[in-house]
């Protein structure tokens, strides 16, 4: 078996928010969709779409009337079969949140460090996070600096508002880097 290294950031956010995932390569598009969702923290409640190479893959839907191919039938080796390898996804149409992924290298199965050889690394890994995601639908990379400023500002107009829809507190630097590998441990079974 082979993984992709990949690094995803969101695009048109500074300081950058992205994940480093260590991912089977006989996933499919759509498995790579749910284990972006996880890792930045997601929900899944919006349409969503791969770009790669000029074709453009998602669930199909009788009413679209665009060229998708089904991400369900291309594997990662198929659409990004070599380092360097680019993709684009965007989740949320309306706030626009593109990511852009990049293959940082191929590589085979390991032995974990410390264990049996017959013991063999967790397959499905964030090897590393930087920064929070953003809330859902908070305005997308436009809308987002701006909840932060209200978030942090007592004196913003908006500040009792943002801060009652977010339940409390937000750290735009925390990552629960665990968790997402609890819940990435889980969905790799």
């Amino acid at each position: 078996m082979t993984f992709h290294i990949l690094k995803v950031s969101l695009a048109d956010i500074r300081p950058v928010i992205s994940r480093r995932l260590r991912v089977p390569s006989e996933y499919t598009l759509a498995d790579l969709h749910d284990v972006l969702q996880v890792a930045f923290g997601w929900e899944d409640c919006h349409l969503h779409e791969f770009r790669i190479d000029g074709a453009t893959f998602g669930v199909p839907h009788p009413d679209d009337d665009r060229e998708l191919v089904d991400e369900e039938s291309v594997i990662l080796d198929e659409v990004l079969p070599r380092q360097r390898a680019k993709a684009e996804y965007t989740y949320d149409f309306g706030d626009g949140w593109t990511h852009t992924i990049r293959v940082e290298r191929r590589e085979p199965e390991v032995p974990a460090r410390g264990s049996h050889m017959d013991s063999i690394a967790a397959p499905l890994t964030c090897l590393e996070a930087k920064r929070a995601c953003p809330p859902e639908d908070c305005g997308g990379p436009y809308g987002y600096p701006e909840f932060l400023r209200a978030l942090k500002d007592p004196g913003h107009e908006r500040h009792a508002e943002l801060t009652a829809w977010i339940g409390g507190a937000f750290d735009p630097e925390h990552v629960p880097l665990a968790q997402i590998n609890q819940r990435l441990a889980a969905f790799g079974r």
